[in-house]
C-alpha cells in the first residue's frame, strides 16, 4: 500500500461537482443564462423538488484548518441584516420559478451557523417555508454546529421547527492539535451538546473529524475516535485535511509545513480510524464518511440511492440544489452558479433586487454524461458506460487511462462497467480523474487542488 500511496497521492479534485470549479467556463455568468438552465430543469424534471443550502458565513474566531468562505467577527449586529438579505434572495428566486417548489432538504452551513441567535434562524426558516413548523418525515432539515456556541436554545427551537439532524465540528481532541488549528473545545463540551440533542430527540447526529492535521499523531487519532465511539454518533465524517494555503492565504499558515503528517503517515491515521469505526459497526460510505446501519445514509448507500452535491453526501436525490447566501453555489443540473464571495458584494446586489451570482458553468451534453459517471463512482464505487452514448471513442480512451489502476488491482473493468475494488476505495478520486476531460497535467494541478490521499 505504501508504494501505491506514493504513486497516486497527487493533486486532484474532490468532485463535489463536474466540471470542477476551476474549469467553469463562465467567469461572468449572466442571469439570463442561469435563468435558462432553471427553466430547462423545470421542464425536464417536472417534480418541483429542490434542496436548499444556506451559507451563514460568520465565525467569532478563525480556525486555521478551515477552507470555507467565512467572515470573522464578534459583532452580532451583523445577524439581522444578513438574514434579511437571504430572505430577500429567496423571494427573488420565488419570482423566477414557474411553480412553487417542494423543499426536500435544507442545510445550514458556514462559517458557523450557530453564531446566529436561535430566533434569527427561526425567522429565516419561517420566511423560507411560510410556516411555523415542518414535518420531518417530508423534509430533512440539518445544520452544522460549533460545540462551543451551540446552546440548548438552538437545539430546542430548531428541533421544534422540524430539525432532526445536526453535525458537530469536532476535528480532533488533542490539546496540541487544537492549539495548532486554533479550535479549543474539550470533549466534555462536545458531549454536553451531543447528549442534550439526543435527549430531546435528534435522530441523526454526525461528528466531523479531520485526519492529517498539523501536529496530529497516531495516538491523537486513536484517542479522538475512542471518544467519538463513546458518544456513538449516527454518522461520522472523517475528512482529509486539505492543505491549500495558496487559496486560503494566512488562514492556513498558523503552523509550520513540517508539522503536517506526510503521505503514508497521514494515510495510516485514516486506516487505523477506519478499522476502529468498522469494528464498532460503522459502514464506510462513499469517500470519508461512515454511518451506523440504521442511519438513512447507510440505507441509501446499500440501496444505491446515495447522492452527492455541493453539500456532500445526501439521501435526498433532488435535481436542483439552490444555494442562498454569500458565496453559496447552486446546481440546476444543467448549470452551476456561485454567489458573490464577499458579504458586502452579496448584500449590495440583493439591495439592488438582483440575484447575486457572479460566475458559473453551463453543462454540455458531454459534461452531463461524464458528470453521471463520476457521481456514480463517488457514491457507489462503480459506473456503467451508456450503451447509446455518442462518446464511445472517449469511453475507450478512459479505459486506457484506467489501465494502470487495473494493473495495480484498484479497478476492474467488466464489459461496460468500471468497478473500484475494496483495495481501490482510497483512490476513488484518482479513478474519477481518468474520466475528467478538463484536468491538466499533474504539475499544472499543484496550485488548484489538495492531494488525493
Amino acid at each position: 500500500m505504501d508504494d501505491l500511496i506514493k504513486k497516486y497521492n497527487v493533486p486532484g479534485p474532490r468532485y463535489t461537482s463536474y466540471p470542477t470549479v476551476p474549469f467553469w467556463q463562465k467567469p461572468e455568468l449572466k442571469l439570463s443564462e442561469w435563468r435558462d438552465t432553471i427553466k430547462r430543469n423545470e421542464s425536464f424534471f417536472k417534480d418541483n423538488d429542490i434542496s436548499l443550502y444556506i451559507h451563514l458565513p460568520y465565525c467569532e474566531s478563525l480556525c486555521t484548518f478551515c477552507g470555507c468562505h467565512k467572515r470573522i467577527t464578534k459583532n452580532h449586529s451583523v445577524e439581522e441584516p444578513y438574514i434579511d438579505a437571504v430572505i430577500k434572495e429567496w423571494k427573488l428566486y420565488q419570482k423566477l420559478f414557474n411553480s412553487k417548489k417542494n423543499i426536500k432538504e435544507l442545510h445550514f452551513g458556514g462559517g458557523t451557523p450557530t453564531f446566529f441567535q436561535a430566533d434569527e434562524l427561526i425567522r429565516l426558516l419561517k420566511n423560507i417555508f411560510d410556516s411555523d413548523q415542518i414535518d420531518p418525515e417530508n423534509t430533512e432539515l440539518s445544520f452544522e454546529a460549533h460545540p462551543n456556541n451551540t446552546t440548548k436554545e438552538h437545539l430546542t427551537k430548531l428541533y421544534t421547527f422540524g430539525f432532526r439532524r445536526l453535525s458537530l465540528g469536532v476535528q480532533d481532541y488533542s490539546p496540541l492539535v487544537q492549539k495548532a488549528i486554533n479550535r479549543i473545545q474539550p470533549f466534555e463540551q462536545v458531549k454536553s451538546v451531543h447528549d442534550f440533542a439526543r435527549k430531546i430527540g435528534y435522530t441523526s447526529i454526525s461528528h466531523d473529524l479531520v485526519f492529517g492535521l498539523p501536529k496530529q499523531k497516531l495516538d491523537d487519532i486513536i484517542d479522538t475516535v475512542k471518544k467519538t465511539i463513546e458518544l456513538k454518533p449516527d454518522r461520522i465524517a472523517l475528512y482529509s485535511y486539505a492543505h491549500v494555503p495558496w487559496i486560503k492565504g494566512n488562514g492556513q499558515r498558523g503552523f509550520d509545513e513540517s508539522d503536517l503528517p506526510k503521505d503514508n503517515e497521514k494515510r495510516q491515521l485514516y486506516e487505523v480510524a477506519k478499522k476502529m469505526l468498522e469494528d464498532e459497526g460503522y459502514i464506510e460510505i462513499g469517500m470519508d464518511h461512515f454511518a451506523l446501519p440504521h442511519d438513512n445514509l447507510a440505507i441509501a448507500f446499500k440501496n444505491k440511492t446515495l447522492h452527492r452535491n455541493f453539500m456532500g453526501y445526501t439521501t435526498q436525490n433532488t435535481n436542483f440544489l439552490l444555494g442562498l447566501g454569500m458565496s453559496a453555489i447552486s446546481d440546476s443540473w444543467f448549470g452551476f452558479a456561485q454567489n458573490n464571495k464577499s458579504v458586502e458584494g452579496y448584500k449590495e446586489l440583493i439591495e439592488q433586487n438582483q440575484i447575486p451570482i457572479f460566475r458559473g458553468h453551463i453543462l454540455s451534453d458531454l459534461d452531463l454524461e461524464i458528470r453521471k459517471y463520476i457521481l456514480d463512482l463517488m457514491c457507489h464505487f462503480e459506473t456503467t458506460f451508456k450503451e447509446d452514448s455518442k462518446y464511445k471513442k472517449l469511453h475507450r480512451e478512459i479505459i486506457e487511462r484506467l489501465q494502470e489502476m487495473v494493473n495495480d488491482g484498484l479497478v476492474k473493468i467488466e464489459n461496460n462497467k468500471v468497478i473500484i475494488t475494496d483495495k481501490g476505495i482510497p483512490f476513488v478520486r484518482n479513478c474519477c480523474m481518468a474520466f475528467d476531460q478538463d484536468l491538466p497535467r499533474e504539475g499544472e494541478r499543484k496550485n488548484l487542488f489538495s492531494k488525493t490521499i
